[in-house]
């Protein structure tokens, strides 16, 4: 035994040896199918293909145009059906089958191997040179609707394609073969009339011949309402419904058979019937045509289907109210069946059915016509028992009743204002006069003439005048109405007439609202004053604008009636009406008044004027004429006119309200427009315009109340200040300080001495009642001074000794521009060009910081710096060698160049602003100092002090502001004015 390898090597092989066999085993059996045949339908277009031969279950088919070598179909894997040994299979062309020739090859498949193609098989066409003419397929050809189809068209020999239409449409023809084309048309429908074809017409391209075909298109059969009924309670007649027309007729017709019976052909009709003579009790109703077949059946007991033929042979007998109606049946089995019958009565256009019962019925009493009247009349019948359905009717039958007397006319007045009227009628209808009327007579009494006088008018009247001439002084006349006719005369008709004017009745006028029915009337019961009368009331109506010969209607009513709804196709919209409540007696109970529909009222307001009343405008305007309203007024509305429109000032509801003013107007013209309304709309409106002037005496108003408030104002500031007086006193003209002199002063002066004058010394005598807040200056008597310098350590008194205050004059130095020498001010004697004068001030300092204190330095008030509040001279530049202090500013004091004083602000008094002292070294002198000034505030203002010696008064000049310097507003003195102003603390 080989080992294991070995073994493994052996098998391998050996399964290699056996697929080889069978895969060569089944090469040997799948062979090529053999005896392939074909078999075409022209009709259908189906081709039967079949084969002998091979034992494989799946087959490959290919089916080529041989001429074009064209594919039309290919399948792999087809299962063909299998009987005796040979194969079939079915396929179906789009082209007739005449068009092209078609061959068929086939080969066997087992899963992925194949055999041999088999032999092609040829089914010849029409376009083989053996048929050389001019052909077209498929001939009359019967296709539904929506449906495609395909034509073909095979060319003489020699000849070419010129075209194929279908109907009128051009079609593209794709060819098939070296002389067939084909189209193919997609969604057919019928013609829309004729019961006709559609047309396919080919042509050669020069038109010599010419070949085409008829097609049908049209739909299978359809049909409803399929039922079987009884006539003569023996034989069956079913009927159907067409429920849609197929539209093939002719041989292409729908065929019915009835239980395999075929049915009576009946063209163009909706409801089809087909007879049987016996009661089969089930059938089955058969539709066939070229596209379908239907059927359908029906079943039933004969006494559940009995429908009586139309009664035959109808008859009447009438007279003036009544007619009787007769007729027979041909089958002998309605005699004793129950039935239904039904009569149909015309007449005058209406048409109105009866219903009569009773077994084997023949005859109907048709009661409460109307005399001379023409009517029409049919019947019918059903079985009243298992009822099915109504039989047919039978012909109809005329006649026309007999005449009778008429109807009593319905009879009322119409009298105007000066007893003048007539006696009004309302003409009898047809229905009424049962007959051609003849004439009226009419009857007028009085209570003195009891016999009265008679007067007989037309048949076509319908009012007789009533004179006052002829009433000979009655109160009241009697009217009766006859109508007359060949058959004889009415019952009278009478009316009581009285002889006055209606306004002579006072009678309550009330409103009444109209519906869409018309005015519903309600008044009590008993509204009649003779309470035993039944005669009922009347209901009259009239036009209320009307006053001669006015259209007059009325409606009688019943006794005891509490309610009426009053219409008519004579009321009109936009008229008024006045309705009236009578007694039988002919007196007025009741009165109203409406319209029907209100509509806008016509025409416009009338009397519209305007007038001025001061600054107002005053409109009044009048009524609206009653015949203009056209409804009820409900109110007004004004409009003022201007360029856009007009704007709506008011809305004034009510009738009565026709005035209205227009307040506060400014000068100038005004166009006021009024329009009434209704709860319809608006009238076209009234317009009217005014030119408003103003008023001397509102001038005069207007200038006393300017001086009143002046007057007003100027009295409350003098109060202010009456109140305020010591600090509006103090504010604005304080006093003047008194000058104290404390030289002698009899010695005079030389001219050219520019010595300090014996009386430098000045007292200033100011109280300082200012407010606490600001720094002000503070009187310091001479007493005080000196004790102050008597308690003052270190200071010597030469520093006591008052300081003087230099005031250049007019002359004072007409040196030019340079170096000055150092002005001292211990010193009194100067140079002569120096032209200064020294005016000696005494205890004159600020409230806060003038006093001496360690803090400043012990300097006296005069060495003080410039922000402590007090007067600073006029110096000239110190030398540029002079000491300056610890901080760089000079010791002397009152440094710097000549300023004059007229830098003076218009502060308050006191006001107090801190400014830093000039630097003592600076040069440059009045330039140094003008530069200091832009930098600091300016200093306080002391009032308007003057130098004694001086000519120049030292007020503030507004235009010698120094360049680039800014105005100092006011606003902090103005408010510190107005506060203390208005402060309520006492001065």
């Amino acid at each position: 035994m080989p080992p294991w390898p070995d073994r493994r090597r052996c098998a391998v092989w050996l399964s290699c040896c056996f697929l080889s066999v069978v895969h060569a085993r089944a090469l040997n059996e799948l062979s090529a199918p053999q005896q392939v045949t074909l078999t075409g339908s022209p009709r259908t277009q189906q081709i039967t293909v079949s084969w002998r031969g091979s034992h494989a279950s799946t087959f490959d088919v290919i089916i080529l145009r041989p001429e074009l070598n064209q594919t039309v179909f290919y399948v792999t894997g087809l299962s063909a059906n299998e009987s005796g040994g040979r194969h079939e299979w079915k396929w179906t062309s789009a082209e007739p089958l005449e068009c092209a020739s078609l061959s068929v090859q086939i080969r066997s498949r087992e899963g992925a191997a194949t055999s041999e193609w088999s032999a092609a098989a040829v089914l010849p066409g029409n376009d083989v040179p053996a048929k050389a003419e001019f052909q077209f397929y498929p001939q009359d050809r019967v296709v539904a609707a929506g449906s495609s189809s395909t034509f073909c068209c095979v060319v003489a020999q020699g000849l070419r394609l010129g075209s194929i239409r279908y109907g009128s449409a051009l079609q593209n023809a794709t060819r098939l073969s070296r002389r067939s084309y084909g189209v193919t048309v997609t969604g057919q429908q019928p013609p829309p009339s004729g019961n006709w074809g559609t047309n396919v017409v080919c042509q050669d391209l020069q038109k010599s011949q010419l070949a085409g075909a008829v097609v049908f298109v049209g739909y299978p059969p359809l049909l409803s309402d399929f039922q079987c009924e009884t006539e003569d309670l023996v034989s069956a007649t079913c009927r159907w419904k067409k429920a849609r027309d197929t539209r093939l007729y002719g041989k292409r017709r729908t065929r019915f058979t009835l239980n395999d019976r075929e049915c009576a052909e009946r063209q163009a009709v909706e409801v089809e019937s087909c007879a049987s003579q016996v009661w089969e009790g089930n059938w089955t109703l058969e539709a066939v045509n070229p596209l379908g077949r239907l059927v359908l059946s029906d079943g039933a007991e004969m006494e559940h289907r009995v429908r009586p033929p139309p009664p035959s042979e109808p008859s009447v007998e009438v007279d003036a109210w009544n007619a009787t109606l007769r007729w027979s049946w041909e089958h002998a089995a309605y005699r004793s069946l129950a039935l239904v019958c039904q009569v149909e009565l015309g007449s005058g256009g209406n048409r109105t059915k009866r219903a009569f019962t009773g077994a084997g019925l023949r005859s109907a009493r048709l009661r409460k016509l109307h005399p001379d009247e023409d009517y029409r009349v049919r019947v019918r019948c059903g079985a009243q028992r298992n009822f099915w359905k109504w039989g047919n009717w039978s012909r109809p039958l005329s006649f026309k009743t007999h005449m009778d007397v008429p109807d009593a006319p319905d009879v009322w007045m119409r009298i105007d204002h000066d007893n003048t009227g007539d006696v009004v009628w309302k003409p009898l209808t047809a229905r009424q006069s049962h007959g051609e009327l003849t004439s009226y007579q009419v009857t007028l009494r009085s209570p003195q003439d009891t016999a009265g006088r008679t007067e007989s008018l037309g048949p076509r009247a319908s009012a007789l005048p009533l004179r006052p001439a002829r009433t000979d002084g009655a109160t009241r006349i009697t009217a009766t109405v006859v109508a007359e006719n060949a058959a004889g005369a009415s019952r009278p008709a009478t009316v009581v007439i009285p002889l006055r004017g209606p306004d002579q009745t006072v009678v309550a006028d009330n409103r009444a609202d109209a519906t869409e029915r018309g005015f519903a009337l309600v008044w009590p019961e008993r509204a009649d004053a003779d309470a035993d009368a039944d005669c009922g009331y009347v209901l009259e109506w009239r036009d209320a604008l009307c006053r001669r010969d006015c259209s007059v209607e009325w409606l009688r009513l019943a006794a005891g009636s509490t309610e009426a709804t009053v219409a008519s196709g004579h009321f009109q919209p936009g008229v008024k009406y006045n309705i009236s409540l009578f007694s039988c007696s002919s007196e007025p109970l009741r009165r109203w008044h409406g319209y029907a529909r209100e509509l806008a009222p016509s025409g416009t307001v009338p009397h519209l004027s305007v007038s001025q009343q001061d600054s107002d405008a005053v409109l009044t305007w009048g009524v609206t004429p009653e015949a203009g309203r056209r409804g009820y007024v409900v109110g007004y509305n004004v409009y003022l006119a201007n360029d856009s429109g007009l704007a709506l000032l008011a809305n004034l509801s009510g009738e009565g309200s026709r005035k209205y003013t227009v307040k506060a107007l400014s000068k100038g013209t005004y166009k006021f427009t009024v329009k009434a309304y209704t709860l319809a709309g608006e009238d076209v409106g009234a317009t009217a315009s005014v030119t408003l002037q103003l008023f001397a005496d509102w001038l005069i108003l207007e200038i006393l109340t300017s001086l009143g408030a002046t007057a007003l104002f100027l009295a409350i500031v003098t109060f202010l200040c009456y109140r305020k007086r010591k600090w509006v006193k103090g504010a604005f003209y304080p006093d003047i300080p008194q000058p104290k002199l404390n030289d002698d002063w009899s010695r005079t002066q030389a001219p050219l001495d520019v010595r300090p004058s014996p009386h430098h010394l000045v007292r200033v005598v100011e109280k300082p009642e200012m407010d606490s807040f600001k720094e002000v200056l503070v009187v310091i008597p001479e007493e005080d001074e000196e004790e102050e310098g008597e308690e003052e350590d270190g200071v010597t008194a030469a520093c006591r000794r008052p300081t003087s205050l230099r005031r250049h004059g007019p002359m004072a130095d007409e040196r030019p521009d340079g170096p000055r020498e150092p002005y001292s001010s211990d010193s009194s004697d100067s140079s002569v060009d120096s032209g200064q004068t020294d005016v000696t001030y005494t205890g004159i300092q600020t409230s806060g910081s003038s006093l001496l204190s360690p803090a400043d330095g012990g300097r006296l008030p005069s060495q003080a710096p410039a922000d402590g509040g007090g007067y600073r001279p006029q110096r000239r530049a110190a030398p540029p060698g002079e000491d300056r202090g610890d901080d760089g500013r000079r010791a002397s004091p009152g440094g710097g160049g000549y300023k004059a004083q007229n830098a003076w602000r218009l502060d308050s008094p006191g006001e107090e602003e801190a400014r830093p002292a000039p630097s003592p070294g600076s040069p440059g002198g009045v330039a140094e100092e003008e530069e200091e000034e832009e930098e600091r505030p300016a200093p306080p203002s002391l009032g308007s002090p003057a130098s004694v010696a001086s000519t120049q008064f030292l007020l503030p000049d507004g235009e010698a502001e120094e360049p680039g310097r800014e105005k100092r507003p006011l606003s902090v003195s103005a408010a510190g004015w107005l506060t203390n102003l208005l402060s309520s603390a006492k001065p």
